[in-house]
């Protein structure tokens, strides 16, 4: 396999790094903003959500996506592979948990409490799907902030040497 040159591989490497800073950043803020936001009126609840939704649709979603595709190109064209290296390993689950949870459950999670907002305002509150939905997407948007983070350590630290060669 052909190795991208270093300028690309830096390029490269920045668009990784912005699109992951964006992703978690993202993810953190998405946990915290609903524990220190507390809208007092109908209409602030639903605001609350769709910029929330926001952050959802159009960084998480496209930062997510694009660090599964910059990690692709990196493991096709540079000499770090797919899976030569532990932490690179680690790197590509950690990758597919987020995309997969937040796909099938935060997600749907996060579109169904907007509607919940809209049609109930303030009283959505008291409804007892929106505040699982809301302690769900607490729950499993920490974890899934919290392997990002994981990744992110993991990238800066590269704990685990190369695998070794199986006899």
């Amino acid at each position: 396999m052909k190795n991208m040159p270093t300028r690309a591989q830096r390029w490269l490497k920045i668009l990784h790094l912005l699109l992951a800073a964006l992703w978690l950043a993202s993810a953190i803020t998405l946990v915290l903003l609903p524990l220190f936001v507390q809208p007092e009126r109908n209409d602030a609840l639903y605001g609350a959500m769709l910029a929330m939704k926001f952050i959802d649709d159009f960084i998480i979603i496209p930062a997510a996506n694009g660090c599964l595709l910059t990690g692709i190109v990196y493991g096709i064209w540079t000499h770090w592979g797919f899976f030569r290296h532990r932490w690179v390993i680690v790197k590509w689950v950690v990758t597919l948990y987020g995309i997969i949870v937040g796909t099938i459950w935060l997600g749907p999670w996060m579109n169904r409490m907007v509607v919940l907002a809209e049609e109930l305002g303030g009283g959505a509150l008291s409804n007892p799907e929106y505040l699982h939905m809301r302690s769900m997407n607490l729950l499993w948007g920490g974890i899934q902030a919290g392997t990002l983070l994981l990744a992110l350590v993991v990238s800066v630290l590269k704990p685990w040497k190369k695998k070794p060669k199986t006899p």
